[in-house]
């Protein structure tokens, strides 16, 4: 039997500033946001009303893990704080309700776009280079496959979308207009860095990281700052490095089943999503935990 899993927080404590797909976050102080990673699940846009559960813990694992890798490895600042959820919050039981899914975090400006970095050609930069060799102004090699290896990581910025609709790839020398050239070049410069430093670790634990994404802000100093998730299933496409191959959409770490699942729907994609079976869920459940358990060996 599956436990409910946390569908939505509610901290009565603090004030809450936004509900997104996955996360709830709230004002702390000045300084600080509190982020909570609730088990929702959204595909094609849309949340669906039925959580997965331990998604949230597995995803806030997963990032405690890849920041702490980080650490003296990659020269950028992070969001996270000395703060933890027992500082913030005084209902001992509440705080330790949330404590393996809540993060306490420096405020940061978001920068308006997402910084991906794709070491394989799949999802919409398949799309795009089969209309145009390119990915986000990118040229690349003819004949190539979805799902091949290109020859090193590029580079594909996109802006965020508001919510229920699609981010857009988009030239870096469009990122450049959107940002400065100065943090344009830094974030291109970490994300690769970051990028091929996992990539190479997961890839002796046996999954291959295709793609990712990553979000940087601004502190108060107008210095760059990592934040948000890093490296989970949900911000990249983590493949089974014993399954893989080109030619096709290699099976996922992910959310596949959820979305195998609803191609079957007469569903029109739109929201309310419809209710996911018992089974989509654990056997969706599953492949999060695998993925950490593989990344993490613990």
């Amino acid at each position: 039997m599956l436990d409910a899993g946390l569908f939505k927080s509610d901290v009565s404590e603090l004030e809450l500033l936004a509900r997104g797909k996955v996360r709830d976050i709230y004002a702390v102080d000045d300084a600080h946001l509190m982020i909570v990673a609730t088990d929702r699940i959204s595909a094609f846009d849309v949340v669906l009303p039925d959580p997965v559960p331990g998604k949230g813990e597995v995803l806030t694992r997963i990032s405690a893990f890849w920041f702490a890798r980080l650490n003296g490895r990659v020269q950028v600042r992070t969001q996270l704080s000395d703060l933890t959820i027992h500082d913030v919050i005084a209902d001992r039981a509440q705080a330790d309700a949330l404590a393996t899914r809540a993060t306490v975090v420096r405020r940061c400006r978001p920068l308006p776009v997402e910084a991906i970095v794709r070491g394989y050609i799949i999802g919409s930069g398949w799309k795009d280079y089969q209309r145009s060799a390119e990915v986000s102004g990118v040229s690349l090699p003819t004949g190539l496959q979805q799902a091949d290896s290109l020859l090193a990581p590029i580079f594909t910025p996109s802006t965020k979308a508001a919510a229920g609709h699609h981010d857009e790839n988009i030239s870096f020398a469009r990122m450049i207009e959107l940002v400065g050239s100065e943090h344009a070049h830094t974030v291109r410069e970490l994300s690769v860095q970051m990028y091929t430093d996992a990539a190479a670790l997961a890839r002796e634990r046996g999954i291959i990281i295709a793609d990712t994404k990553f979000e940087f802000g601004l502190d108060d100093d107008d210095e760059l700052v990592l934040i948000d998730e890093i490296l989970t299933p949900d911000s990249s496409r983590f493949w089974p490095a014993e399954t893989y191959a080109p030619g096709i959409s290699p099976p996922s770490f992910d959310k596949q089943f959820v979305r195998d699942y609803l191609e079957t729907l007469d569903w029109d994609k739109c929201a309310p999503g419809p209710k996911l079976p018992a089974d989509v869920l654990r056997r969706t459940a599953e492949k999060y935990a695998e993925a950490e358990h593989r990344l993490t060996q613990q």
